[in-house]
């Protein structure tokens, strides 16, 4: 009976492995559909971004006790899951609890490590439970996550009460059998465990097969439900969990008031106030100005929107939509997504891209939520995973005014002023500095 086991187990993992990977796969291919970016300055500021962004979470803790609730979750829930080795070793060698004997009296320790962590997990998971849907936190009650986005945040939560659940029954009706003197349980004497054996009194009317039964069931429950977390995190805000590493490493280092200017433009004004500088042969050539939809934004963009955790901080900073204005920027990666794997299910639909008549401006977002948005970076300053929706917005917006000519009338009185006096203001260039004389 126990090679069935180990051959549904061996079955289990490469299913698992195997959609996983691919569906991974199919995101990078996703991401690199942007243009080409390079981000291979200041290695050592990028790593350092890593330790304290990703690894540290620096700045989450500008809300200390939200802070420590999520690394409780985050460390928790990845460091618990190390545990998942040892399982994975017995699952596929039909053994169990391989470790106890070489790690001898350290064996107890790791585990009540491990217990002391799925607590904390267990009952950060409720907390955050609670405070999305009972206390209703504005953030995260905004209409722009209902449906799916409010939905996939609780089922993680509750996932992860589960799994921490299992965990702690599977310890619990396996120190109680060893208790007991039965069966292999006995081989492996590992003594109590920090919380799980609290729970030994629950099963002490239960027989010595149904108690096996039960933590056999838990540990399956266990690793078919990380398993299923792994494959459910592609298609999750919680992607977050893997992307926010490399996130970090490839943000951007220049100041966050920067923007990234075009030297196209940029030679087109220096022409226009010095024509003697203007080279005499030119070549017709145009480029395109902004971006339209995935294809013109970079890589390191789409990136940002498979990495954003929705946690609506820069929504919530946004100066515009504090204000009433439509504009939020967790939306804005939020739909920069959803067309990036519309356009992905496209590709794989039909081997290549084929027109859908669709594209990230006008169907996704609107020029009235590009029109709002300040330039202020208050959104690129609260990411806490180094997401700049700031510079998706530009771009968009850019692709808006210089290559559809789609600004509203007080834009276009200001840019002919420019143009024309070489400031917002209709006055003469040679009156520029009459001000000083008031």
């Amino acid at each position: 009976m126990q090679i069935v086991w180990q051959i549904l187990f061996i079955a289990l993992t490469i299913i698992s492995v195997w959609l996983f990977a691919r569906k991974m796969n199919q995101i990078r291919r996703n991401i690199l559909l942007g243009r080409d970016e390079a981000f291979n300055d200041n290695k050592a500021q990028r790593w350092k971004n890593v330790l304290l962004l990703a690894f540290g979470q620096k700045k989450m803790f500008r809300n200390p006790l939200v802070a420590v609730m999520h690394f409780i979750i985050y460390a928790g829930f990845i460091i618990i899951n190390i545990e998942v080795l040892e399982i994975a070793i017995d699952g596929l060698s039909g053994t169990h609890r391989i470790f106890s004997k070489p790690l001898g009296s350290l064996y107890p320790w790791l585990i009540n490590g491990f217990e002391f962590l799925a607590v904390g997990v267990l009952t950060v998971c409720i907390i955050f439970l609670i405070r999305r849907n009972v206390l209703h936190v504005k953030r995260l009650w905004m209409k722009e996550l209902n449906g799916w986005p409010k939905s996939d945040a609780n089922y993680i939560l509750i996932t992860e009460i589960l799994l921490m659940s299992f965990f702690l029954t599977m310890n619990a009706a396996d120190t109680t059998l060893q208790l007991r003197n039965y069966g292999e349980y006995a081989q492996h004497l590992t003594g109590n465990f920090a919380f799980s054996h609290f729970l030994q009194p629950l099963f002490a009317n239960m027989s010595d097969h149904s108690l096996m039964i039960l933590e056999r069931t838990c540990w399956w429950l266990h690793i078919t439900g990380i398993f299923i977390f792994l494959n459910y995190l592609p298609y999750s805000k919680h992607l977050h969990i893997l992307f926010a590493f490399p996130n970090a490493y490839y943000g951007r280092l220049e100041s966050k008031g920067k923007l990234d200017n075009m030297p196209e433009i940029q030679k087109e004004v220096l022409y226009a106030m010095q024509p003697e500088s203007a080279p005499t042969e030119t070549k017709p050539t145009h480029k395109k100005f902004g971006a339209k939809d995935i294809f013109d934004l970079s890589w390191k963009n789409l990136l940002d929107a498979y990495s954003c955790t929705e946690c609506g901080r820069c929504t919530a900073a946004c100066p515009a939509n504090i204000t009433g204005k439509v504009l939020s920027p967790r939306l804005i990666m939020m739909k920069t997504r959803d067309r990036a794997e519309e356009v992905g299910n496209n590709i794989n639909q039909n081997n290549a891209f084929a027109d859908d008549n669709k594209t990230l401006l006008h169907d996704y977002i609107t020029p009235e939520e590009l029109r709002a948005c300040t330039t202020c970076q208050a959104c690129v300053e609260e990411c806490p995973v180094s997401i700049n929706p700031l510079d998706i917005i530009v771009q968009l917006r850019r692709f808006l005014i210089m290559e559809e000519s789609n600004a509203p009338q007080e834009w276009n009185a200001m840019f002919s002023n420019v143009e024309n006096n070489f400031a917002p203001w209709k006055f003469s260039p040679d009156e520029r500095d009459a001000w000083a004389d008031a």
